[in-house]
């Protein structure tokens, strides 16, 4: 029984430290909201007549509303990750060593209703680096349609139509509204609720004081995109000084006790075998 236990124990940290260091495959972000589309159908019945938060509203949009879902199918996912959860973990406890079993079935459902918010966190940050990765690019090119003669709400259509990415789908979606009569105003700020980053915050302030006072806009652009570029860059040094003790971290708090657990559960049931350790 103890062998069993620190054995199941080492596979569990192995393979939550094989999955905190293994890169995000772009199958896995296409699979993901289809999975979230089967649990939301799952889970309809039971959300039927419950109204969806705002706040899951606002992070769904961050997140670029992966396969158009809305909020209230993301919280009819969560209940039907929920008891997808809760009845692994009592399959799981039925099988795991003492205690343990019961620690998975009350972690089992606590485990699937945050998993699509643990997903959609995710999804949202890696929204967020492809937007300030493409940012000072799009701006040098709408700094130039926009000297070149057009409209800031007719450069932001050009530019978006040209690139791709999230940033250039905003700016695309910014150009369509105000050709159907939004205010510019309007939709830019619609588009900083749906980009909520500091960059995208300052660049629409700066868009719209230019707008309203009649600053060169070209100007404006310029030192946006500076601006863009040594924040980025200050970004990508602070990510990179900070891998290297994430990395350790995870090796020393879950890889290795992983390793240590299973010669453990080794040397316990030699001991056993053995009869080197009496009255287990």
């Amino acid at each position: 029984m103890i062998a069993a236990g620190l054995a199941f124990a080492s596979a569990v940290l192995a393979v939550a430290g094989l999955g905190a260091l293994a890169p995000v495959r772009a199958s896995s972000r296409t699979a993901a909201p289809r999975a979230l589309r089967l649990l939301a159908a799952l889970g309809s019945g039971a959300a039927g007549g419950r109204h969806a938060p705002q706040d899951l509203e606002r992070r769904i949009a961050a997140a670029g509303r992966p396969a158009g879902l809305e909020a209230r199918e993301l919280l009819a996912a969560k209940l039907a990750s929920t008891v997808a959860g809760g009845a692994a973990g009592v399959l799981l406890g039925a099988i795991a060593p003492g205690r343990l079993g019961l620690l998975l079935v009350l972690a089992g459902p606590a485990a699937g209703f945050m998993a699509p918010d643990a997903w959609l966190h995710r999804r949202a940050g890696q929204r967020a680096r492809r937007v300030r990765r493409e940012l000072p690019a799009l701006l040098d090119l709408l700094r130039v349609s926009v000297a070149a003669g057009s409209s800031l709400a007719a450069a932001l259509a050009e530019v978006g139509a040209s690139a791709g990415g999230p940033l250039a789908a905003e700016w695309s979606a910014v150009g369509r509204e105000v050709a159907l009569g939004v205010p510019l105003g309007e939709a830019l700020e619609g588009m900083a609720e749906r980009l909520p980053q500091a960059e995208i915050t300052a660049l629409c302030a700066a868009l719209d004081r230019a707008r309203r006072h009649g600053a060169p806009l070209a100007d404006t652009l310029a030192g946006q995109a500076r601006d863009a570029r040594l924040a980025l860059r200050r970004r990508v040094a602070e990510d990179a000084a900070k891998a290297g003790p994430k990395i350790q971290l995870v090796v020393a708090l879950l890889l290795v006790p992983s390793v240590l657990l299973l010669v453990a559960a080794a040397l316990t049931a030699a001991m056993l075998d053995s009869g080197g350790i009496s009255g287990v």
